[in-house]
């Protein structure tokens, strides 16, 4: 996602949004980088799902919120390059494909680079975020898809906007939002995240530049969490060393 984005405000009916991310000791989110787990024999990735998978679903969240470059790693998801952009960027309407109760994977692709072979991830129906100026062509092939989709304003990064629409037209209460650290640190400077869920693995990952849980990237003095304060809500130590933070998010 672009590193100017601008997400817009928070609308109050919006879903409810969990930030719930799993990182090392010093906040880096490659798993295959990390130190190995003290005295486990089974294999780390194995243990790092189960554990996350374990804290996740306490929320009872009615699905989760990705970014484009997590989806591609999914089976059968492939990304091409856009067409040219429709112009000019009109308003244009939402589409729902969902079936009532169906949890969702909700990804934000403003250019509409992801083709998908159906409307679902494991199981999951797929609600596509996207820029007004994506093709004609393009969206008739999501509908085709079975692939829901939503509007972020003309360049799709009013995330606000589109946050709403997933309340208002898609009923949806609470999602969990599992980006990487580009997407948590837009979300985090839109005011658009409620909770904090952290799981600390115990191991180190140690490299400078490594992607972070946050990584706004904004000028020098740019304050993505300002206005924003953490309440703890609780902690709790699992099986292996890993650690459960958990914020709530209240605004100054």
């Amino acid at each position: 996602m672009n590193a100017s984005l601008s997400l817009g405000h928070t609308a109050r009916m919006r879903p409810h949004i969990i930030c719930h991310m799993i990182g090392s000791v010093d906040s880096r989110l490659l798993p295959s980088r990390w130190s190995p787990l003290a005295g486990e024999t089974q294999d780390n990735a194995l243990v790092i799902g189960e554990r996350y998978k374990q804290v996740a679903d306490r929320f009872g969240a009615e699905g989760f919120i990705i970014g484009r470059k997590t989806m591609e790693e999914f089976d059968g998801v492939i990304s091409r390059t856009p067409a040219a952009p429709r112009a000019p960027a009109t308003a244009r309407s939402h589409h729902l494909a969902r079936a009532p109760g169906q949890s969702v994977a909700v990804v934000v692709d403003p250019a509409g680079k992801l083709h998908y072979p159906d409307g679902t991830i494991d199981g999951d129906h797929l609600i596509a975020v996207l820029g007004q100026n994506v093709a004609d062509e393009y969206l008739e092939e999501l509908r085709v898809s079975g692939v829901s989709y939503v509007f972020a304003g003309p360049a799709g990064h009013d995330m606000g906007t589109a946050m709403q629409t997933l309340g208002e037209q898609f009923g949806l209460k609470l999602l969990l939002l599992e980006g990487g650290g580009i997407i948590n640190g837009a979300f985090l400077q839109a005011g658009l995240i409620d909770e904090i869920s952290v799981l600390i693995y115990p191991g180190i990952d140690g490299l400078s530049g490594v992607p972070n849980i946050f990584d706004h990237h904004g000028e020098a003095d740019s304050r993505p969490a300002a206005g924003q304060t953490l309440r703890l809500l609780s902690t709790e130590v699992l099986e292996g060393g890993f650690v459960w933070i958990h914020y709530r998010v209240e605004r100054l």
